[in-house]
């Protein structure tokens, strides 16, 4: 289990697990990292590993800690991408997105970092949307984010920066899914959305097999840039 941090619940009733990768010296800001389907696993644990070497203070969520705990899979292994699809689909987003509120209140009041920001990827692309839209988050980006074209209607409620990263060639999210996005955010001054022609879901994986070098340095930078203007 690669978690090392306990974060109380936003009820009180308990706590949840999370890893927590510090940076040295005091943070710059703090970044909530979304895992995709697969848990916090080695590329979750990389992914926040970069953000402390980069400043930030990084808490990685164990985002199905509800229905088991621990969960760590490989996206290349067919079997466990099963598995991580049946806890996706069993996962209750309303809850989730009080674990992300109670991950703000515990960097803000107890590890004492005032501008947070979150980074998803995946399913935690679809959270990050969710945290823009119901959460007091500084700054939120998602890395191809799926049914976010059903949660068009929450966009009003969208008051800080938010930024999307939308592979055209996303098996998980259709070109009509892509088009209502557009149709739906390109307005919006708070949204900023960026395409890669050609590329697929997962294409900015730690590592593995999904991953595409060229575009995944692209929206990494993106995305560094972007948090370095919100969050400091």
């Amino acid at each position: 289990m690669s978690t090392n941090t306990q974060i109380p619940t936003l009820d009180g009733s308990g706590t949840f697990p999370a890893y927590v990768a510090r940076p040295a010296g005091t943070p710059r800001g703090a970044i909530i990292v979304i895992q995709e389907i697969f848990g916090v696993n080695p590329g979750i644990v990389q992914k926040a590993d970069d953000w402390a070497s980069k400043g930030y203070l990084a808490v990685a969520p164990d985002v199905f800690w509800r229905q088991e705990p621990g969960v760590e899979l490989d996206p290349d292994v067919p079997e466990q991408f099963e598995t991580a699809l049946g806890f996706m689909q069993n996962h209750d987003f309303d809850l989730g997105i009080q674990d992300i509120e109670a991950g703000i209140h515990w960097i803000r009041r107890e590890a004492g970092v005032p501008k947070v920001g979150l980074v998803g990827f995946c399913m935690g692309g679809r959270i990050a949307y969710l945290a823009a839209t119901r959460t007091d988050l500084d700054a939120s980006v998602g890395y191809y984010g799926v049914g976010i074209d059903q949660l068009l209607h929450e966009s009003h409620a969208i008051a800080k920066a938010l930024l999307l990263h939308i592979p055209t060639a996303d098996g998980f999210v259709s070109p009509e899914a892509q088009k209502a996005m557009h149709a739906g955010l390109d307005g919006n001054p708070h949204v900023t959305l960026f395409d890669y022609e050609g590329l697929d879901h997962g294409f900015a994986d730690t590592f593995g097999a999904r991953r595409d070098e060229t575009g995944a340095q692209l929206a990494d930078q993106r995305t560094a840039d972007f948090f370095a203007q919100h969050l400091g």
